[in-house]
């Protein structure tokens, strides 16, 4: 157990890719509001919005007031998804701290999501990524589908590393490996995770995992085992993903932090304002939080 992070970092995906397949629109102010609470339980690292064509993902039109409207403290980091150089012209009019591209391990999953070839994303980003990097913004990659796809079945480590070696020679600073459809079980992701750590340093490699099959907190603490200490999650399990069918939202941040405090790993997270936050955008959807233990900690107040 020696070898394990003695902090985590988490950054709070809700706000974007949790709210982006929300069916009825969520209002920027309740966006603003969601963003206020996360970082007042302590998160210094928010995906707040995505600038992407409204025709495709109408849940993320409001980037710009959204982003306007945020109370900005020192020390957290806001960051927004852009997929292309239009949808970076247009975010940079926001002043975000970090921007975010994406490309998928699955060639199949690359031309439905994002109607190309995983060699023509990367030559899509390139620009975006140079552009970002010379304005003095920190650029982080996701890479989506590394270990299952729900139309090519399972991906090979080869196919991730195949990937991070792409979005390494284009500048990309820092990679997700995610599990978008939730597929994943521990020995899977380790080797997600061992064909990256042939391109990209350990503190440069963070964990995504969707919690479909109940394997999220299994997958992040066989992450740890391997020794790192970055997550994606998102409060009160916000999300799921449009082109996947049937995938759940990403893991709950309430539960990773809660599992992390217990191993003594220190987040810097509130754990009580995080679940209030959580509380705050599920009373709004109408939904009780998808997080055991935000669930839990409810209802111990309640009784």
């Amino acid at each position: 157990m020696s070898s394990l992070p003695t902090r985590a970092k988490i950054v709070d995906v809700g706000p974007r890719d949790g709210l982006q397949n929300e069916k009825s629109p969520v209002p920027a102010e309740v966006k603003i509001g969601l963003v206020h609470r996360l970082q007042a339980a302590g998160l210094t690292e928010i995906e707040v919005t995505s600038y992407v064509s409204p025709k495709w993902v109408p849940q993320m039109a409001d980037n710009h007031a959204v982003m306007a409207g945020i109370e900005r403290r020192p020390g957290v980091r806001y960051s927004v998804l852009t997929p292309n150089m239009k949808g970076y012209e247009s975010a940079v009019q926001d002043r975000p701290d970090e921007i975010v591209v994406f490309g998928s391990a699955s060639e199949a999953f690359s031309q439905k999501n994002i109607n190309c070839s995983i060699a023509e994303s990367i030559e899509r980003f390139a620009p975006v990524v140079e552009a970002a990097r010379a304005a003095g913004i920190h650029v982080r990659g996701a890479m989506s589908c590394t270990v299952g796809c729900p139309y090519e079945g399972e991906v090979s480590p080869d196919r991730v590393g195949y990937l991070a070696g792409l979005m390494k020679g284009i500048g990309v600073q820092h990679i997700g490996v995610a599990d978008t459809i939730g597929v994943g079980t521990p020995r899977k992701v380790q080797r997600a995770i061992e064909a990256t750590l042939a391109h990209y340093a350990l503190d440069d490699v963070s964990g995504h995992f969707h919690d479909t099959y109940g394997q999220a907190l299994a997958n992040t603490l066989a992450a740890l085992e391997m020794g790192v200490w970055q997550f994606d999650t998102s409060v009160a399990g916000l999300g799921g993903c449009p082109y996947a069918k049937g995938a759940t939202g990403n893991v709950a941040t309430e539960d990773v932090v809660y599992m992390l405090q217990g191993m003594g790993i220190e987040t810097g997270i509130d754990l009580d304002a995080l679940v209030d936050a959580g509380a705050y955008i599920s009373d709004f959807l109408g939904r009780k939080p998808n997080s055991r233990a935000a669930t839990a900690l409810l209802n111990k107040r309640a009784g």
